[in-house]
């Protein structure tokens, strides 16, 4: 994506978007009101599903499943748990899946998960599921999901190469999996990109990119650097001198989503996964401005 936006107005494609976020689980009484304050707004949007992070090292289960059922319980969300093969057993992580099928959960997002913090390097556990398309696959096993995978379009940190990337989400996909959804990005070309070389590759499945309103940029550059994606200088620009300016951050966050999106979507892209650390401003708006509303909104408009 260019600093300012390349295409003319008469481009942007008139067709909103389908979205969906993704939540992670509250570990106190604050984080969870202002959790279900978010999903309580954000589901008047009618997304297509929200995911429930599991802690990449395996550590929120208990969490996930409970903000998980909640969802269910109480909003009519299609609710998606994540699963990691971090820390547990084939047969734990079967049985978590079985409990899922049985609470009427139909879509998980399947992911290999992050080494333990005192860890330097991932280890997959003895009797567990060693790789994404080994829990892919395992997950078929239990029942028929509708699996979701990650793809990373500016290479998976540990992945030698990109080709090496590549054949590794082919190998998710071809285990069972129906779509991947990238980690975050800015540059609207990088997507594209890895868009072309998944096809080249023989991947047909839908890939659906994942966008990350920003609320504060030293916290975007930490998430950054943790997962190898490129912050670019425009970028940095755009937030410059705004560290004690929350007003014009958000105003600023917001155009950086929304033409982002814009851009993806004159490329054809339909679909985008919104990740909303628990908070609702930013993103509803930008929804909103995307033309995903309240069915109420649209119709009175």
């Amino acid at each position: 994506m260019a600093p300012w936006s390349s295409y003319s107005m008469n481009e942007i494609p008139e067709n909103k978007p389908h979205v969906s976020f993704e939540f992670f689980p509250p570990n106190s009484e604050k984080t969870e009101a202002t959790l279900w304050k978010s999903v309580e707004r954000l589901k008047s949007l009618s997304p297509r599903f929200v995911s429930v992070t599991y802690g990449a090292d395996g550590s929120t289960r208990e969490r996930t499943h409970n903000a998980v059922a909640r969802i269910v319980r109480e909003t009519g969300l299609t609710a998606v748990p994540h699963l990691t093969c971090v820390g547990a057993s084939r047969g734990e992580i079967d049985d978590i899946a079985r409990a899922y099928w049985d609470m009427g959960i139909r879509h998980l997002v399947a992911l290999r998960g992050d080494p333990p913090k005192d860890a330097e390097r991932y280890e997959p556990h003895p009797d567990g599921y060693a790789y994404a398309y080994d829990l892919v696959a395992g997950l078929k096993n239990v029942a028929d999901f509708d699996i979701s995978v990650a793809a990373y379009p500016e290479v998976h940190p540990e992945a030698p190469n990109p080709l090496f990337d590549l054949d590794n989400l082919k190998r998710k996909l071809d285990a069972g999996a129906t779509r991947a959804i990238t980690q975050f990005f800015f540059d609207s070309n990088v997507f594209l990109r890895f868009r072309d070389l998944a096809a080249t590759a023989g991947i047909d499945s839908p890939i659906v990119p994942g966008i990350l309103p920003i609320t504060r940029f030293p916290q975007l550059t930490r998430f950054a650097e943790s997962c190898g994606a490129t912050v670019p200088d425009w970028l940095r620009e755009r937030f410059t001198g705004l560290d004690e300016d929350a007003e014009t951050r958000q105003m600023i966050a917001a155009s950086v989503a929304i033409e982002q999106v814009r851009t993806l979507q004159a490329e054809g892209v339909e679909e985008f996964h919104f990740y909303t650390l628990n908070r609702y401003e930013l993103t509803y708006a930008i929804c909103h401005a995307l033309g995903v509303r309240p069915a109420t909104t649209e119709t009175a408009a």
